[in-house]
């Protein structure tokens, strides 16, 4: 089977991963849904009105999740589109923003059709597509894809290998418990890119140094300072220059001054504190935050973060690395 590693060369550097990561700053993306609807389908127009303003405002990255079914018990449907259909016409929309999946469920998709949708995506939009992939956490869904659950680090180390076959190569040899290419079938198109850049996100049921070693990064979860700071120093002993990239939810008091409360997997608290959190993930050398917002104003919340946030983090002018 063939290598799947990530590489230190710069086959995976697509225009969307210097987007996020072509800087030595820390750099910013939005969550889809931008809405804030998260129980039921987004009204698209709106999703994608956002999308232009976020990019206006100097957003680096646009981020799709990938939720099959919606689990009331998990409260969450994730947005209700497919990440692939919704980065395809936010694509169309928007011009420089990165489009990253956060994060394909590999254990639920066969590779090759995710090698080409994938691929798909990041040619028809010169480049951007940034693959955050895992091995999911939604127990009813097993079962509803035929999925043995207990298989799934394999699952996600034998799909990785096979998606970058798929785009490395003309006519690729490699098999798994998928199935099997045998050099009669290729699969087009090809991406931008040698291979297109795979961040694995949390531990995706492996180990550290597997992730360092196989992924062109690592998007992990929101962490309390101390615990994130040593997963990022761990992270540049094993991965060198790979990027490390967080998800957190905001949301914003309506005082400046108000100190942090803690909401699920992030904070809610006033501009002033958020400006110094931030500041403090980009010492402890965090490179990308996939920004969820929260609260009844989606995109006054877009334009407090640009204004009061983003802005005096990174430098003034909002955008990444290109």
């Amino acid at each position: 089977m063939p290598d799947d590693g990530g590489g230190g060369d710069a086959a995976h550097a697509n225009a969307g991963f210097r987007r996020l990561f072509g800087d030595d700053g820390l750099t910013f993306g939005l969550g889809f849904p931008l809405t804030g609807e998260r129980r039921g389908t987004p009204d698209p127009a709106e999703e994608i009105r956002l999308a232009e303003r976020a990019e206006a405002l100097g957003f680096d990255g646009l981020w799709a999740r990938d939720v099959p079914t919606y689990w009331p018990k998990f409260g969450d449907a994730g947005g209700a589109f497919d990440p692939w259909a919704l980065l395809s016409h936010a694509a169309a929309r928007t011009d420089e923003v990165a489009l990253g999946t956060a994060s394909v469920v590999l254990p639920l998709r066969h590779p090759i059709h995710l090698a080409k949708s994938a691929a798909t995506v990041d040619r028809l939009s010169d480049g951007r597509v940034v693959l955050g992939v895992a091995s999911g956490d939604r127990d009813p869904e097993y079962p509803a894809f035929g999925v043995d659950p207990e298989r799934r680090g394999e699952m996600v180390r034998n799909r990785i290998a096979a998606m970058r076959a798929c785009w490395r190569e003309s006519f690729p040899e490699v098999d798994g418990e998928w199935g099997e290419l045998d050099g009669e079938l290729d699969v087009l198109p090809k991406p931008t890119t040698e291979t297109l850049p795979v961040l694995p996100t949390g531990n995706a049921r492996q180990s550290t140094e597997w992730i360092a070693e196989h992924g062109d990064g690592w998007l992990f979860y929101h962490l309390p300072d101390e615990t994130l700071r040593s997963y990022v120093a761990e992270w540049r002993e094993l991965a060198g220059a790979k990027p490390f990239a967080i998800a957190v939810g905001v949301e914003f008091a309506d005082d400046p001054t108000a100190e942090p409360e803690h909401l699920h997997l992030g904070y809610r608290a006033g501009a002033e504190w958020f400006r110094e959190y931030f500041r403090r993930l980009d010492e402890f050398g965090v490179d990308h935050v996939v920004v969820g917002l929260r609260g009844d104003d989606p995109e006054g919340a877009m334009e407090t973060f640009a204004d009061e946030v983003m802005g005096a983090v990174s430098g003034g002018d909002g955008g990444g690395g290109g």
